[in-house]
């Protein structure tokens, strides 16, 4: 079978975020046969304006979207802000979703949120799955990966997961996001 190709759309801009060191450590936590990429800073992109839009979408928009349309599955990894999804993330996918060929219409996504509280950013996660109903996307509903006390679950030093459950936990969504592409090729 031809190796399966995952993008990762992260909703964070600090270098040094405890979700950025989650999704740089996914490549190590994929099962054979899965590579992982993730995408450029959605810090890239300028807020959306219809009138931006008009002449032309802007070149890191264009970029991103043809990532996504061409990767099998895309993981989504964010923080939670307020009760919601960052305002960046939101700006990317808003611009994301205005894009001709419609790059997340049919395709398997994965989420996974954290936070240093209890509920692992669930409402993010929520608000997220309300985003990508519009985009038709086929989010992979099981396991939910919500990292609560993410803080102490990572080492940054290393782009690591520290906790053994926590790195189970997340190499068996990325089993489970796996076999729904597997799936879905054959």
């Amino acid at each position: 079978m031809q190796p399966l190709r995952f993008v990762v759309l992260l909703g964070s801009l600090r270098k040094a975020s405890f979700h950025a060191t989650l999704a740089r450590s996914l490549q190590f936590l994929s099962p054979d046969g899965v590579s992982i990429e993730i995408l450029e800073s959605v810090g890239d992109i300028p807020h959306y304006d219809a009138d931006i839009q008009a002449n032309g979408f802007p070149d890191p928009v264009v970029k991103m979207g043809k990532l996504i349309k061409q990767a099998d599955a895309v993981i989504i990894v964010t923080p939670e802000y307020n009760y919601s999804v960052p305002g960046v993330l939101k700006n990317a996918l808003d611009w994301i979703s205005r894009l001709p060929d419609t790059p997340f219409a049919g395709k398997p996504v994965a989420l996974q949120t954290g936070s240093p509280g209890l509920i692992g950013g669930a409402r993010a996660q929520y608000h997220l799955r309300q985003i990508l109903v519009f985009f038709d996307a086929l989010v992979l509903n099981k396991p939910e990966v919500m990292v609560g006390q993410l803080p102490s679950k990572v080492d940054q030093a290393n782009d690591q997961i520290t906790d053994p459950a926590t790195r189970d936990f997340i190499a068996t969504q990325l089993v489970t996001l796996s076999k729904m592409v597997s799936q879905r090729k054959a």
